[in-house]
């Protein structure tokens, strides 16, 4: 079974299963194809957090998530007059993460050479795929700094002046000479796993390394207006690797949830079920709904207060049911418009000056979206926190956003996965490469001191996070979604649908869970540019019902009405441990998420 948001990595990957490849193998490709056809969403310089089970084994995190580089120093970032790191361009680029991930995937848990799972990623960038509408949305609302500025994007996205258009094939020579460059160039290297380790050499040393440092120092146009030349290094590619890491954890209710650890925002969906008392309120009431707003609130101020690679996190008392069961107390009948972390082990929590900046609401603004990536906007954008005046020389608004695999096979090997960053409207295209570096530094903050302060050799604290969940100790559930620092809500209430209500249809009613009404709420700082908050907020689905809309109205939330199908964006997949059962879900929204299986 594969669910994935976009059709044709789900069936590329569901090809490799058929051709007797297993679960790492189905998801290197899929991946690899998600690259070409969402690369409003991510690339192969962006970043990826992957949580991967394997039959009868432990589950593990890899990480591909890359790390900032040696000259990334607060005090550089400052003497060039910036309180933020900007959102878009060179400064913001951490070491490229995601391939190095997925090659180490397929080294050690795959069985398939690169070519196989590289093929169909070529196949699509050389001939051409029918882009979804979001493609060239996102494209026409950046035209202009194209056409002026980013002018090897435009060779790329805007070929003869023309957008890319559904039903018109899309392709990008480039990205598929690339692939085919790196093929060649490993393919006389050996085995199947030599080779895979001379494809990681080429990218870190190679004529990959050297496009991306010659990118890198290329005057760049960004938020901040100005242009600014990277700080990546040949010494910084060539000294990073992805690893592997135990994941963090929390049982509820037989379940055990597993998650990166707190170098992403993984550990907030734990201290959200940490959080829920022993009986809940009916499933989809106001009680319901209002309990997990103001527990994820809770969750998220503790994010922003101890999350971070720059700093020891005190994970274990976070968790802890002493220190939960005191947050819980916090939770009353009316809506919470403040920022409150809580002080684990009695330490005293640490916010940076901007993460108080509050976006007064107001009625109709809708700023839906807040939580997710923002990149190259125009200045009358609703978005929270924007600065006024020019950012970019760039029309319209967009923001980034992210994409999500799971893949299980005949094995019951399972992997979730959510690659992001490297989008086409965050840096320009790497004229020799065909993709743009990454944006994920703009999550850091230029204050010292912080658990998520700017720091040389240290991660940015990611939004992305894929989740697995076991029953009695084997793995039943991969599960996950675009969204920035709405991920682990939408992703809370459609495993609390699937936990709560498993007993339809006999089993894991996993389609029934994506497709339920989902929310979020912005009650905390951002975590991408101009990284504003709007306390209080809440958007629901029109699909809510009304009673429920006017009672969280009524207990002093928010309310924003958004589209009925709006909030949230859940790939999943399942296998009953008791039966070997495999089922799969995908997201219904935007029309192109797709779960395929036999």
């Amino acid at each position: 079974m594969v669910s994935s948001t976009h059709w044709l990595a789900s069936q590329s990957a569901m090809a490799v299963l058929e051709d007797g490849g297993n679960a790492y193998d189905a998801a290197v490709a899929g991946a690899f194809v998600l690259h070409v056809v969402e690369p409003h969403l991510n690339g192969p310089a962006g970043e990826v957090p992957i949580l991967l089970a394997p039959a009868g084994g432990e589950v593990r995190v890899l990480c591909g998530q890359g790390v900032a580089p040696a000259g990334a120093t607060v005090a550089h970032y400052r003497g060039l007059g910036l309180d933020l790191v900007p959102g878009t361009g060179p400064l913001a680029a951490a070491v490229p993460g995601a391939f190095d991930a997925w090659m180490l995937l397929l080294r050690d848990h795959g069985t398939k050479s690169l070519a196989d799972v590289l093929k169909f990623a070529v196949g699509y960038a050389e001939h051409g795929h029918a882009p979804v509408e979001n493609v060239g949305a996102t494209v026409e609302t950046v035209r202009e700094l194209f056409e002026k500025e980013w002018t090897s994007s435009a060779e790329v996205y805007l070929p003869g002046g023309t957008a890319p258009r559904p039903g018109e094939l899309l392709r990008n020579p480039a990205l598929a000479a690339t692939w085919k460059r790196l093929l060649a160039e490993v393919a006389g290297a050996g085995d199947r796993e030599a080779q895979i380790e001379a494809a990681r050499e080429v990218w870190r040393t190679g004529f990959v390394a050297e496009a991306l440092v010659r990118q890198a120092g290329r005057p760049t146009m960004d938020t901040s207006g100005e242009h600014h030349t990277g700080t990546l290094t040949a010494a910084d590619l060539a000294g990073w690797s992805a690893t592997y890491e135990a994941p963090a954890t929390y049982d509820w209710n037989g379940w055990t949830v597993c998650k990166a650890g707190p170098w992403s925002q993984g550990p907030v969906l734990l201290q959200q079920l940490a959080l829920l008392p022993p009986e809940m309120p009916p499933y989809g009431s106001a009680d319901y709904v209002h309990l997990l707003v103001e527990g994820c609130k809770l969750a998220m101020a503790d994010r922003e207060a101890w999350y971070g690679d720059a700093a020891e996190v005190p994970l274990a008392e976070l968790l802890s049911a002493e220190y939960n069961a005191a947050r819980r107390g916090l939770v009353g009948d009316t809506a919470s418009h403040e920022l409150r972390p809580g002080s684990p082990g009695g330490r005293t929590p640490r916010l940076s000056a901007h993460a108080r900046v509050v976006i007064p609401f107001e009625p109709g603004s809708a700023a839906l979206g807040v939580g997710e990536p923002t990149v190259a906007k125009h200045p009358a954008s609703p978005v929270p926190g924007e600065p006024e005046g020019p950012l970019v020389r760039g029309d319209g608004s967009t923001r980034g956003d992210t994409c999500h695999l799971d893949v299980v096979d005949r094995w019951g090997n399972m992997v979730a996965a959510t690659p992001s960053g490297g989008w086409l409207q965050s840096n320009p295209v790497v004229p020799e490469l065909g993709f743009p570096l990454g944006t994920r530094l703009q999550m850091t903050w230029l204050e010292e001191g912080l658990p998520n302060t700017l720091t040389p050799g240290r991660r940015p604290r990611t939004t992305l996070t894929p989740s697995l969940a076991l029953r009695d100790g084997a793995p039943v559930m991969a599960f996950g979604t675009p969204g920035g620092d709405q991920q682990d809500q939408w992703q809370l209430h459609f495993f609390l649908a699937v936990a709560l209500r498993s007993s339809v249809r006999g089993g894991l009613d996993l389609q029934g869970a994506i497709d339920a009404p989902n929310w979020h709420n912005d009650s905390f700082p951002g975590s991408f540019y101009p990284r504003g908050m709007r306390p209080g907020s809440v958007t629901l689905e029109a699909r809510t019902d009304p009673g429920v809309t006017a009672e969280l109205g009524r207990r002093g939330h928010h309310v924003t009405v958004g589209p009925p199908w709006s909030e949230g964006r859940l790939c999943a997949v399942a296998r009953d441990p008791r039966t070997g059962i495999l089922s799969a879900a995908a997201n219904p929204r935007g029309m192109q998420g797709y779960a395929v299986g036999r």
